[in-house]
């Protein structure tokens, strides 16, 4: 069960990595049609890529972004988006069969079952969710709605929290414990929520191309905080202003790094484990390369390999910090002398 997770828990991460340069190349609105099943077959012949290439020519993105586009520039993009979409087909596949296997064999401990169950319906409910966010920019807009953008990446970082988590407790087993106290459990998941806040938060300034403007550092155009535009909203404003957006972006990040610090130094000292201190230490580097990718993708105005590179790591660091706090919630001998 844990190999299968984890083997899941990797799609995961490659579908997330294909999925940011499907957005960094423009690629997400190439196919306008949802088919789960018939849309697993490409274009083979060309009168078929004209048929696709006309049904691209009536949305937005191509009247206002792209007006000369031929159909070989087209097939690029078409291939993004369509192999993201087969990735997700086959990560459902995954779940779907891996699922129903290990009940078949009576594999799976009733303590998990749930757990495998909601994996799997969160899977189904993410192609949904990914649909009606690519609907989202084939009206009105020339890009995908920011929030649908969020939304769409944070389910996909919950899933796979919840597939390293689970796969973690199906190969460690029943704990026989009752786990660290409360004070280090709540610190641990506080320390997952700010990075996976942290995440969304960067999800909306992709989706607003925030990263394309305040392209100093670490000041906004010479300000603290930048010019903000109230005018529609506080709650557009939140969701769409590019400003405050990347505003809202750094200040977390400066959470991020102090809470890190604090919280990993203060575990190291208290903390009679290797694997724990091991793992709190891995998370600190982690970020604060993180925090330098950010920096350099921003100074360079998004450069596309520097972006990806960021999203990818953010991935990472997710996984990293998903193993700490899972570390530190079955870690009750070693903090029995020494919690909060």
């Amino acid at each position: 069960m844990a190999a299968w997770l984890f083997v899941a828990a990797f799609l995961i991460v490659v579908l997330i990595g294909v999925g940011g340069a499907t957005r960094l190349t423009q690629s997400g609105l190439s196919i306008t049609e949802w088919k789960p099943i018939h849309g697993v077959i490409p274009p083979t012949s060309e009168s078929q890529w004209d048929a696709e290439f006309v049904k691209y020519k009536q949305i937005p993105q191509f009247k206002q972004i792209n007006p000369r586009m031929t159909v070989a520039e087209f097939k690029g993009i078409y291939w993004w988006e369509w192999a993201h979409r087969m990735l997700a087909r086959g990560l459902g596949l995954v779940y779907v069969l891996g699922f129903a296997a290990f009940l078949l064999l009576k594999e799976i401990p009733g303590r998990l079952i749930w757990r495998c169950g909601a994996l799997v319906g969160l899977v189904a409910l993410q192609g949904l969710v990914g649909w009606l966010m690519v609907k989202s920019g084939l009206e009105f807009r020339v890009a995908v709605a920011p929030e649908m953008l969020m939304f769409h990446l944070g389910m996909a970082l919950l899933l796979l929290m919840g597939t390293v988590w689970t796969a973690l407790e199906a190969g460690e087993g029943q704990m026989r414990w009752r786990g660290a106290p409360l004070g280090w459990r709540s610190a641990a998941a506080g320390f997952l929520g700010l990075v996976y806040l942290q995440c969304l938060l960067g999800a909306l300034v992709a989706g607003n191309r925030a990263g394309l403007v305040y392209n100093d550092f670490p000041l906004m155009n010479g300000e603290f905080v930048p010019a903000i535009e109230w005018a529609k909203g506080i709650g557009y404003s939140f969701l769409h202003d590019q400003g405050l957006v990347q505003f809202m972006h750094r200040i977390n990040a400066y959470i991020v790094l102090i809470y890190s610090v604090v919280f990993i130094v203060w575990m190291n000292q208290k903390a009679n484990d290797d694997a724990l201190r091991s793992t709190g230490t891995l998370s600190a580097v982690l970020i604060w390369a993180q925090a330098g990718l950010g920096i350099a993708t921003l100074v360079t105005v998004v450069n596309i390999w520097l972006a990806l590179s960021h999203q990818i790591v953010a991935v990472l660091l997710i996984i990293l910090v998903t193993i700490l706090t899972w570390r530190v919630f079955r870690a009750d001998r070693v903090f029995r002398t020494s919690g909060f």
